[in-house]
């Protein structure tokens, strides 16, 4: 039995349910984005069905990888004829996001994704009244959210060990990508840790530049994969939470890429956590923990036994177990699809209070249309 195996096994919880699984992708347009393709390896109560992808050379690769019995050009026609019960949508792109997940939803499967979730909040409200009109579940790829290191900071953080939590601290990956495009698809992860640790924000304000000049909606632009209209190389935003705690998050170009500093630091009355998202050769993130803000004695978290096993592949498997346990006990999985609308409320809102001057942007959003399309 393989590591990934053995890790499945012990985490699925769930009733031994038959899965009737599919797979979406689309070699060129988001592909399979972060190895979904092959994230029901390891489950025998999952039997894959078949793989969608309109570009043939790209289908035959993930039919070998998934092993999946049959391929399809339409994920249209393999959701009519194969009837799962359970559906991975896994391009990055968003250009198709709400069509397959329509397709998926109105034949009541259950759904694991890639994020970001949606490209605005019309999409993503229209996904979550699918959802929940379907009395489906659906589980967000935002990875982060429920390894073992994430946990193990939650429990550190419940049990007082840098004391009252007083602020949380973000940056994106600020690489190639840095300004809008970094909020986009690496700042979700960081907004999705903020709420996990703070709960829901009640407001947001963020200001944008590009090449040093404010931002205005003839800046806006389509970033490298079909994401929705993204601005800016600068990103600064303020979020305020419950208990009066602030979260902060930028991006911007530097001369540093290497991604060290994409990670959440969350301050408290007597120390501060550093979580990166981005995990080290060998293992997971390593965490970090000081005792004084102004120190800079870092010290590492001790890893637990299972951590050195959490990587993409073993993460996507923990979510997948997670799902199937939601839908046997009827709990929500660790990451719904409410879970995503917030990530996208989160990321949208910022714009909203640039192009409206600055101004506190109460959550809920009132306007739903992307601010930079409205």
């Amino acid at each position: 039995m393989t590591r990934r195996t053995m890790l499945s096994s012990a985490l699925l919880a769930a009733a031994p349910a038959r899965y009737r699984a599919v797979i979406i992708g689309h070699t060129g347009a988001g592909n399979y984005g972060h190895d979904w393709d092959t994230s029901f390896a390891g489950f025998p109560n999952i039997e894959v069905l078949a793989v969608a992808d309109p570009v043939e050379a790209g289908r035959v690769k993930a039919q070998a990888r998934s092993k999946a019995a049959r391929a399809y050009t339409d994920y249209r026609e393999m959701i009519a004829k194969e009837k799962p019960n359970l559906v991975a949508i896994c391009p990055r792109s968003l250009g198709e996001r709400l069509e397959m997940f329509r397709a998926a939803a109105n034949a009541g499967a259950h759904i694991v994704m890639e994020k970001p979730f949606a490209k605005d909040l019309r999409e993503a409200d229209e996904m979550v009244a699918l959802a929940e009109k379907n009395r489906i579940k659906v589980q967000v790829g935002h990875t982060a959210r429920p390894t073992p290191f994430t946990l193990r900071v939650k429990k550190l953080l419940d049990e007082g060990h840098i004391g009252v939590l007083m602020e949380m601290r973000a940056r994106g990956k600020e690489d190639r990508r840095a300004g809008g495009e970094d909020m986009m698809v690496l700042g979700t992860h960081l907004f999705d840790l903020m709420r996990y640790f703070a709960g829901d924000p009640q407001w947001a304000t963020g200001h944008v530049t590009s090449k040093g000049h404010d931002i205005t909606k003839t800046d806006a632009r389509q970033a490298t994969e079909p994401l929705g209209a993204i601005a800016g190389d600068e990103i600064a935003a303020t979020y305020f939470f419950r208990n009066n705690v602030h979260g902060y998050f930028a991006s911007r170009p530097s001369d540093a890429t290497t991604g060290d500093r994409f990670g959440i630091t969350l301050h408290g009355s007597k120390g501060s956590i550093f979580v990166p998202t981005t995990s080290v050769p060998g293992g997971p993130p390593n965490v970090l923990l000081s005792r004084s803000w102004a120190s800079g004695e870092w010290k590492q978290v001790p890893r637990a036994q299972e951590d050195p096993s959490v990587q993409r592949s073993s993460a996507n498997t923990i979510m997948v177990a997670d799902l199937l346990d939601a839908v046997a006990s009827g709990r929500e999985p660790v990451c719904n699809h409410r879970d995503g609308r917030w990530t996208i409320e989160m990321t949208l809102a910022v714009y909203e209070s640039h192009l409206r001057g600055g101004v506190r942007v109460a959550f809920p959003m009132v306007e739903r249309r992307h601010p930079l399309e409205a």
